[in-house]
């Protein structure tokens, strides 16, 4: 029996590697298009490359990181383009899981989703208006409405291989100054069309909170894209008294609402 403990044990390691790797990659402070040390990686996390590597394998499949050949391994991004797409994409299918969720839920399901989203509102973040961090699946609220609508193909569809992808953005959007707490009040106005069996008003709500999302995120990466390609002016003495680099990777704290309890 001593050889399962210890292998739990070896998987238990992963698991919180990867969730730590995924937190930070989700809050930003490993930022989309970075590159990846191992080396310093597992000195930040304190633990061997055996168990960094399989978390980084896990993250690979989640298409959180992306590898490629004598590059390395990056943090995964997506073009401007792509994203605007993609969360239009998003807005009608889940805009339809949540008209499907008010007609299929069970009161006991529901009942839940408005307990979830009253342990979301004491989240520091949120009451301080710096972003709403939402772990995956189950302590998701997107995820359990689209689970709610007990259509399997929409959960596929949405709930694939840029579910993780999309999280990063989902959560870059909140972190707009006031919108952490509108888009709670959007969950709750979400909830209450669903607890009313409105399908009609359901969908309208999910459809009103994406766009909502989606607008905040472009705009902010359309103005992170402007500075970035904005020209700067040498300044004096620039030459003998450089400034210090910004780093690309910020610490690996992750926000304390992404931390498991």
């Amino acid at each position: 029996m001593s050889g399962l403990d210890n292998k739990v044990q070896a998987q238990s390691l992963v698991d919180a590697v990867t969730e730590r790797i995924e937190a930070a990659i989700i809050s930003g402070a490993l930022e989309p298009g970075s590159r990846l040390s191992e080396q310093a990686l597992a000195a930040s996390l304190g633990v061997s490359r055996g168990p960094l590597r399989e978390a980084i394998r896990r993250l690979e499949g989640r298409k959180l990181l992306q590898r490629t050949p004598n590059i390395g391994v990056r943090v995964a991004a997506l073009s401007l383009k792509d994203l605007h797409e993609l969360l239009q994409v998003r807005e009608a299918l889940e805009g339809m899981a949540c008209a499907l969720a008010a007609k299929n839920m069970t009161d006991a399901e529901i009942a839940a989703l408005q307990g979830l989203l009253e342990k979301h509102g004491q989240q520091k973040s949120v009451q301080e208006g710096k972003g709403y961090y939402q772990e995956s699946k189950d302590f998701d609220f997107h995820f359990r409405i689209v689970t709610g609508s007990r259509n399997e193909r929409l959960r596929e569809m949405l709930m694939g291989d840029l579910y993780h992808l999309l999280r990063i953005y989902r959560y870059k959007s909140s972190t707009k100054p006031g919108r952490a707490k509108k888009a709670l009040q959007e969950h709750d106005e979400i909830v209450a069309a669903i607890a009313r069996r409105d399908p009609a008003a359901a969908e309208q709500k999910m459809r009103e909170h994406l766009r909502n999302a989606r607008l905040y995120v472009e705009e902010q990466l359309a103005a992170e894209a402007a500075v970035a390609s904005a020209p700067t002016s040498p300044k004096p003495n620039a030459a003998s008294k450089p400034g210090p680099a910004s780093p690309r990777v910020r610490s690996l704290d992750a926000p304390a609402a992404a931390r498991r309890r």
